[in-house]
């Protein structure tokens, strides 16, 4: 078989075979949106409880990319807190900071981010953040979008501050791992 014949067979079954994804076709909506400043795509501003008490605003869903790609905005108002360390298996993370100073870890390494400033965290990285100014403002980016969304929706929904065990079970529940403690700035 030619080599051309090969590649457009190889094309005519891509889709059936899941690879369609990567070539453009995946089912969702043909037309933008706009999320404005200061709102959220579908929850309003989502106050979380455990590890901060920061405020994320959901810029693009998961729902609207069929799982490709999540984007929040989060508000910053817990000075010296964090993310425990934690691991995302399956999701690339970038953190753009927008306001504000936060120290990162990534593995064994450190890194203070200021506004303007960004960090990639590849999938399996272990990795936690801290803030370090009184406030601040960052665009979280996870591609796929995983359980992230529903993460933040289900910390918001307690009463009280969720003890250490309740949020590692949260965390596992939502495809991420703790496995180990917070920064300490």
């Amino acid at each position: 078989m030619k080599r051309s014949k090969f590649m457009l067979s190889l094309l005519s079954v891509a889709p059936a075979a899941g690879f369609g994804r990567h070539f453009g076709q995946v089912n969702r909506e043909e037309k933008g949106f706009k999320t404005k400043a200061g709102e959220g795509r579908y929850h309003g501003h989502i106050q979380l409880k455990g590890v901060n008490a920061n405020t994320i605003d959901v810029k693009v869903s998961g729902k609207d990319t069929n799982g490709d790609l999540a984007i929040f905005e989060q508000t910053s108002v817990s000075p010296k807190k964090g993310t425990p360390l934690h691991v995302h298996p399956y999701q690339d993370e970038v953190f753009y900071v927008l306001e504000g100073s936060y120290r990162f870890r990534a593995g064994d390494s450190i890194y203070d981010l200021n506004a303007g400033d960004s960090i990639f965290l590849p999938r399996k990285l272990p990795h936690a953040w801290s803030q370090l100014s009184e406030s601040g403002k960052m665009t979280v980016m996870l591609q796929p979008a995983g359980k992230l969304e529903d993460f933040f929706v289900a910390l918001a929904a307690f009463t009280n501050p969720p003890s250490p065990e309740e949020i590692a079970r949260l965390f596992l529940a939502h495809e991420m791992e703790v496995v180990g403690p917070p920064l300490t700035v």
